[in-house]
C-alpha cells in the first residue's frame, strides 16, 4: 500500500456528450465537496480529466462517473506523490477535449489499432514501420523512444499540416507506410490515429495507455524509452516505475528547464528561463517577481499560495 497522501487519477474517454454542459456543474461540486484537485475538461467529444486528492475522494469521483452510463468503460491510470500535484479545481467546457482542429474526425470510430505495452517494441523495432512521437517538441526533448520521429511540433493543432508534408509518411509505390504512434497518455493518438485513417492509412498503431503506461509495465532492462517523460503537474517528469524524474519546471513558460539553464542569465527563478526570456514584457516580468515574492512570503509562514503553478494548466495529456 503506498505511503504517500496524495493519490493522482488521468483519464479520458471520447463518447458524444450531447449534454456536456449540464453535466459541469455537479460534478464540480462533488469535487470541491471532497476537496479533490485539478482540471476536468469537458466537450461534446468526451472528457479529459487529472484530478489529485486523498484516495476515498479521488476514487469516489471515479465512481461517480462510472455510475453514468456514458463512462461506465472509464479506465483511469494512477500515481502518487507526497505534495499535492494540484491547487485548484476547474471543470472547464471545449470544443475538443484535445484540440485538433480539423472538423469530422471521430475517434470513436475511426481511431487505430491498440497496440499493448509489452508488444510495443516489437512493433517499433520492425524496420518498416514508421514511429511518431505525438507530443510538444519541448515534451520530446527530455524523452522518447529509440528511433521515433519528431514532429517538431509546439501546438497538437499543428499536426496535420505536419503529417500532409512528412517525407517519411507519403506513399512509395502507392502504398502508405506503417504507422505506429505514442504520446504521454495515449488521448492524443486516438485523434492522430483517426486522422491517418481518414487520408487512407490502413495500418495505424497507437500505444495503449501511452507512454506512462509502457514505464509502468516495461521493466528497465527491457525498455527501449529514453530519457524522462514530462508529465502536466507539479512531479514535472517521471521515469520507469512512474518515479518522480529529475527535471525542474520554469513557472513562466510551464515548460521543462532546457539543460544548462540555470546557469543562463536569462533564467531568474519564478520569472524566465531561455525558453520564454523573449516572449515575456517587462511588465509581465514584474508582475512574476511579485508572485515569486508572495510564493516565497506563504512559504515561510507554512501557508498554501495559490498562483500560476504547473498543476494548474490544461489536462493535455493522458
Amino acid at each position: 500500500m503506498p505511503t504517500a497522501r496524495y493519490l493522482t487519477a488521468a483519464f479520458y474517454r471520447f463518447v458524444d456528450l450531447p449534454d456536456y454542459a449540464q453535466r459541469r456543474p455537479a460534478l464540480l461540486d462533488l469535487c470541491l465537496q471532497r476537496q479533490v484537485k485539478g482540471i476536468v475538461l469537458l466537450a461534446r467529444e468526451g472528457i479529459n480529466s487529472t484530478i489529485a486528492g486523498a484516495p476515498n475522494d479521488v476514487h469516489a469521483v471515479l465512481a461517480y462517473l462510472r455510475a453514468d452510463p456514458a463512462f461506465a468503460t472509464l479506465v483511469h491510470k494512477e500515481s502518487w506523490s507526497d505534495t499535492a500535484p494540484f491547487h485548484r479545481m476547474k471543470v472547464r467546457l471545449k470544443k475538443e477535449i484535445v484540440t485538433m482542429g480539423v472538423p469530422g474526425i471521430s475517434p470513436t470510430t475511426g481511431a487505430g489499432a491498440y497496440v499493448k505495452p509489452q508488444d510495443w517494441n516489437a512493433l517499433i523495432s520492425d524496420p518498416n514501420v514508421v514511429v511518431v512521437d505525438m507530443r510538444n517538441d519541448y515534451e520530446v526533448a527530455i524523452g522518447t523512444f529509440a528511433g521515433a520521429l519528431d514532429p517538431r511540433i509546439k501546438t497538437f493543432s499543428e499536426l496535420p499540416a505536419w503529417a500532409a508534408q512528412a517525407p517519411a509518411l507519403q506513399a512509395r509505390e502507392g502504398k502508405k507506410p506503417k504507422v505506429a504512434m505514442f504520446c504521454t497518455g495515449g488521448i492524443r493518438c486516438e485523434k492522430s490515429t483517426a486522422l491517418l485513417r481518414a487520408q487512407g492509412f490502413e495500418e495505424v498503431f497507437h500505444l495503449e495507455g501511452g507512454i506512462l503506461k509502457y514505464l509502468e509495465t516495461v521493466p528497465e532492462a527491457h525498455s527501449l524509452w529514453r530519457g524522462e517523460c514530462f508529465v502536466f503537474d507539479e512531479r514535472v517528469s517521471v521515469g520507469h516505475g512512474l518515479q518522480p524524474g529529475a527535471h525542474q519546471l520554469c513557472r513562466c513558460c510551464r515548460q521543462p528547464l532546457p539543460e544548462g539553464a540555470l546557469e543562463s542569465p536569462e533564467f531568474e527563478l519564478g520569472v524566465s528561463c531561455p525558453r520564454c526570456f523573449a516572449t515575456s514584457t517587462p511588465a509581465q516580468k514584474d508582475s512574476a517577481r511579485e508572485r515569486q515574492r508572495q510564493w516565497l512570503l506563504a512559504k515561510a509562514r507554512a501557508q498554501t499560495h495559490i498562483g500560476r503553478v504547473a498543476g494548474d494548466g490544461v489536462a493535455r495529456e493522458h
